[in-house]
């Protein structure tokens, strides 16, 4: 039997995503997020409320890692990154190891994923449920969460799949910058979009996000490879969608700029609420116009245009 390495990272809420990706490129199956405000005013579908959880500022973001790697190796580069991502977010972190089995952990991440409906359409079905039924009118996006970073229930992802519903049309050239699981660029396959090019940089999330869109319909027309943002990317665009950090965000507005048609589309989302004005003030200066702002608690995502037309924009 094959024994597993766990390691824990105990740190502030808004640092949660950036932690999975670290976590994820360091050669983890997947990230189980433990957080005390998915309690709040929570009651099941039976109507029994839920007990009563201390609420923190803080969440624990648990990889797992093959025994066979060297842990003492393991932690001390993920240490190196951590020390970066905790400059940028101004807070501390706690790192934590445990040694499990095999059964252990495959059952630690099934039963913290479910069938999920996002939006009005579109619903995230985990790939090992079987018995699920959906309407008539559900769109299914199926994931393999335990492998891939972004299972489309953290607000930033769906607030990045609302701004999708809102623009696309059908017949559109979408990029997907950071694509992750590749749920953004799923979803936009249903929506209508008829080729999608998804980048991420790291070439285990391309690998990833290859396997989880080739569980879903549509899969031929989504085109994935490893790219630094949008850096030298000549891909013309009607809309452009990237959900990632708002640091890392304004690096990419000018790219997204050239690359986005006349009347086209950014979508920004991950951005932590003290940032916003930071990434809408960059996008602005890039020459795009605010079109709309939607934020879910502490999370923005915001629709800028690339237009001279500035009638439906805000302040326009």
């Amino acid at each position: 039997m094959n024994n597993w390495n766990s390691i824990t990272i105990t740190i502030i809420r808004a640092a949660e995503e950036a932690v999975s990706e670290i976590l994820i490129s360091a050669g983890a199956g997947g990230v189980e997020i433990i957080d005390s405000a998915d309690y709040l005013n929570h009651v099941d579908q039976f109507g029994e409320v839920l007990p009563e959880v201390e609420q923190s500022e803080k969440v624990s973001v648990t990889a797992y890692y093959p025994d066979h790697l060297v842990l003492t190796e393991l932690t001390a580069s993920l240490q190196e990154r951590l020390s970066v991502l905790t400059t940028i977010f101004e807070c501390d972190y706690e790192l934590t190891t445990q040694n499990l089995a095999e059964e252990d952990w495959a059952e630690s991440w099934k039963k913290y994923f479910e069938p999920a409906r996002i939006t009005h359409d579109l619903t995230i079905v985990p790939s090992w449920t079987k018995d699920y039924h959906a309407t008539a009118d559900e769109k299914l996006i199926t994931l393999d969460p335990g492998m891939a970073f972004g299972t489309g229930t953290h607000p930033t992802t769906k607030l990045s799949l609302y701004a999708l519903e809102q623009v696309l049309r059908g017949g559109e050239t979408l990029l997907d910058v950071g694509t992750g699981s590749g749920v953004l660029s799923v979803a936009a396959s249903y929506l209508g979009a008829s080729e999608i090019f998804a980048y991420d940089i790291d070439e285990v999330a391309v690998r990833v996000a290859l396997e989880n869109i080739e569980l879903n319909p549509g899969h031929e027309k989504i085109h994935v490879s490893a790219n630094n943002l949008l850096g030298g990317v000549d891909k013309k665009a009607d809309v452009i969608v990237a959900n990632i950090l708002a640091d890392i965000l304004v690096l990419m507005l000018d790219d997204a700029f050239r690359l986005v048609k006349k009347e086209g589309y950014l979508i920004l989302s991950g951005i932590i609420a003290d940032k916003a004005k930071m990434v809408i003030s960059s996008a602005e200066n890039a020459g795009f116009f605010l079109e709309t702002h939607m934020t879910q608690g502490e999370w923005n995502c915001v629709i800028f245009k690339k237009t001279d037309n500035r009638k439906g924009v805000i302040g326009g």
